[in-house]
Order: C-alpha cells, then structure tokens, then sequence
C-alpha cells in the first residue's frame, strides 16, 4: 500500500501491521540473535475499567511482560479510570512476590496530608510517584511539594499532562525541570505528546492528526533536559508516533535514550490489536525500529532508572 506521510492513518496501521505481527511477537518475544527481549511495563493499573486483580496479572503473562510497574490512585480521584488508591495496589504485590510487579505510591496532590500518605508508602517500598492527574497547575506548590519529596527520597514521578484538565500549563513545566534538576520525571498522555509539534495549538484537539513541524517542546526537552523522560504508552503515545511515521521514527531514534515502554492497557485478554500492548508491538514493526533502540525502550532504560538488577 502506497501511503503518504501525512495521510497514515491508524485504519492503515491496523491494515498493515495485522499479518506482521506474529513477527513482531516473535521479534519481542522470541528467538533473536541476542535471545529474548525483556520487557518491562511501567504503566499499568488495577483494578482498571472494570478489569479485576486477576484479569491484570494473565493480561500482563500473555503478553510476556517480565516487570509491571502499577500506578495507584489518589485516595479519591481514581485516575477517571476506576483505579484503587495505593493501599490496594501494595496489598496486589505483597500477593504476587518474587519481583514481577512493582508499585509507585500516589495520591491526590491537593488533599489534605497527601505527601505524608505518598511518603508512607514509599517507605513500604514504591519505586517512584504517580501517576500524577490531578486538577492542578503542573507548576503549582502541590507539586513542588511532591518534587521536594521525590528530590529527598531520589524517586522518579510520572506526570499526566491534558490540558483543561489535569496539570495543566504545560510550556511552563521546564522551571520545575529546572528547579529539580536531580528529579527524574517522566511525561505522559496528550498534552505531553501533542506537543511533539512546533506549531502545536489547541485547535488541534488532543489527538491531533495534522502535519508535525519539528521543535515542539516536547523534543526540545527530552534533549535540552537529562531529567525529562517520556512514556510511549496509551492511544496518545501510539498517536503521535504513528500520525506521520516518517517524524515518528526519528522521534524515536532520537531520543531512544529517554523512552520508556508502557501499556497503560485496560482491555481484559491481552490478545488482538484492540489489546494496548500489542498493538504497541505492532507499532515498533511499522515503524521500523531497530532492535537496539527496541531493546532499549522495552527495558533497558527501565531497567536503568529503576535499578532493576534482576533483568538481564
């Protein structure tokens, strides 16, 4: 099929990539020169959508994840996905030890005592913070006071950036970059990935599908800021990635260093295209990328900011 940059759409993508996955899968999953790929999901949630404990952990076996990082709620907000609170994702990976899943403590930024609660958890053994999606400032003191936390306890934060909604005033997020330049946190959802283009406007709506002009803040800081990384994961990842593929593999290849895999995957059988993950994995294969940026997206830089020793 004969495309034009600028006329890929994700039809297209699903049209073009159904017969290629089996070797996707295997690329990911199976025999290569260097053996399997690991892969490690640093966002997932649970329950989520309606999809239960147990739903999660065979969603996460039949893709063959070798890591999952779960991101909790606030004691109230529930991430707008029914996701529970911190207490109920520790208690999830107290029943399944042995270094499968691993959490990061959250709650909601303006509540009363929340970097208390955050810290509480830390202590039981959360990796990081978020995911943030709060109806806040993304440079408001709620989440310096968080940043203040996560600098003293040398954890990373992932963020969700949508604007009108949750932490919002994006181009202002490089003075807390700035201001915690040992901090690493990590982008996510639309905002985040809209602007990926320079001439990005509002207009545009959250899943745009217009031209890429190159430049946009968000490159500029996965290149300008060693603190910033980005999470390839949901619709708004696959979006963005996908809507000019010739941009996409670039974006990739350039910043292969600073991005992460993850799902952020609600569906309850872990199969088909409709399923995040594998569609992900489908993405990689359209996109041609390489195996050593593959590998480094799926779990080395994973493996990297996290300590993960454990993975080969």
């Amino acid at each position: 099929m004969n495309l034009s940059p600028n006329k890929y759409t994700r039809r297209d993508f699903l049209a073009t990539t159904a017969l290629g996955l089996i070797g996707t899968q295997c690329l990911v999953h199976g025999a290569t020169q260097a053996g399997a790929i690991p892969i490690i999901d640093i966002h997932q949630h649970t329950p989520f959508s309606g999809r239960t404990d147990e739903q999660l952990f065979h969603h996460q076996r039949i893709n063959k994840i070798t890591k999952t990082i779960l991101l909790p709620a606030g004691r109230s907000n529930q991430l707008a996905a029914g996701v529970m609170p911190v207490g109920h994702t520790y208690e999830f990976v107290q029943k399944h030890p042995g270094g499968e899943f691993e959490y990061f403590s959250n709650d909601d930024v303006n509540a009363p005592g929340a970097v208390k609660e955050i810290e509480r958890y830390l202590d039981k053994g959360a990796i990081g913070i978020g995911e943030l999606k709060d109806k806040v400032e993304c440079d408001s003191d709620y989440i310096i006071k968080v940043a203040e936390l996560a600098r003293d306890r040398g954890v990373p934060v992932l963020m969700h950036f949508q604007e009108g909604m949750y932490n919002v005033g994006f181009e202002r997020f490089h003075r807390v970059l700035e201001r915690f330049p040992t901090v690493k946190f990590i982008g996510h959802a639309m905002t985040f990935w809209c602007y990926v283009d320079k001439n990005f406007s509002a207009k545009d709506g959250l899943y745009p599908k217009t031209h890429i002009t190159p430049g946009g803040l968000t490159d500029r800081w996965l290149t300008d800021y060693p603190n910033f990384y980005g999470d390839v994961s949901a619709g708004s990842g696959t979006n963005a990635l996908l809507r000019q593929p010739d941009f996409g593999k670039s974006f990739v290849e350039r910043h292969q260093d600073k991005l992460l895999f993850g799902s952020d995957c609600s569906c309850r059988t872990g199969v088909g295209l409709t399923c995040s993950s594998v569609e992900k994995f489908a993405m990689w294969r359209s996109l041609g990328i390489p195996e050593p940026v593959l590998r480094k997206i799926l779990y080395l830089n994973a493996k990297k900011m996290f300590n993960f020793n454990d993975i080969g």
